[in-house]
């Protein structure tokens, strides 16, 4: 073996040795400071702020984030449109993120607890758009923040259907509005 590759390995160990170290001596730490995910944000809604000038409120979930300790999410299903177990699976995600984007902006703290609970999602099925709407009302009776995602109708269901509602929030608030829903 040449001395090269020789010492290409040892460097290469070293590197792998020194970040196993430094990771178990600081399991909780970010490399990230918190300055830099500041900045982050403040370039973020900067941006966001030129399509809109004027930034929405903060949603009230915010406040609750005190006084609960579990937060879930809510993925509810229209089943009348009959669509694919694919199809599903990618709305559902399209409606988690869409409600992810809104929280980074309008509930990062809510945002934050719902993650430190492992970030659970419970899909559940809904038999109209009519039905969604009234559960959609329901929840922001409520104050819980929703995201409805709507298709293009590029593939299986017709343009412009609502597919997939989230909703987020304090298990025991959730679990008011959704308990009645059947799994999916």
């Amino acid at each position: 073996m040449d001395l090269s590759w020789l010492s290409a390995i040892l460097v290469g160990a070293g590197c792998l040795a020194m970040g196993y170290f430094v990771g178990t001596s600081n399991p909780g730490t970010n490399f990230l400071s918190t300055r830099s995910i500041k900045d982050t944000t403040a370039l973020v809604s900067t941006r966001t702020n030129k399509k809109k000038d004027n930034p929405k409120d903060p949603f009230e979930i915010e406040n609750l984030v005190d006084n609960f300790e579990d937060f879930k999410m809510i993925l509810v299903v229209r089943n009348d449109l009959k669509m694919g177990k694919g199809k599903i699976a990618a709305q559902c995600s399209h409606a988690t993120l869409g409600l992810y984007k809104k929280l980074l902006r309008r509930a990062p703290k809510a945002l934050n607890r719902w993650e430190m609970c492992a970030q659970p999602k419970v899909v559940v099925k809904i038999e109209s758009e009519e039905d969604m709407l009234m559960l959609q009302e329901k929840a922001k009776s409520v104050k819980l923040p929703t995201h409805i995602t709507i298709d293009a109708g590029r593939t299986q269901i017709a343009p412009n259907s609502r597919t997939v509602m989230a909703i987020l929030g304090p298990v025991e608030t959730v679990d008011k509005v959704t308990g009645g829903l059947k799994l999916l």
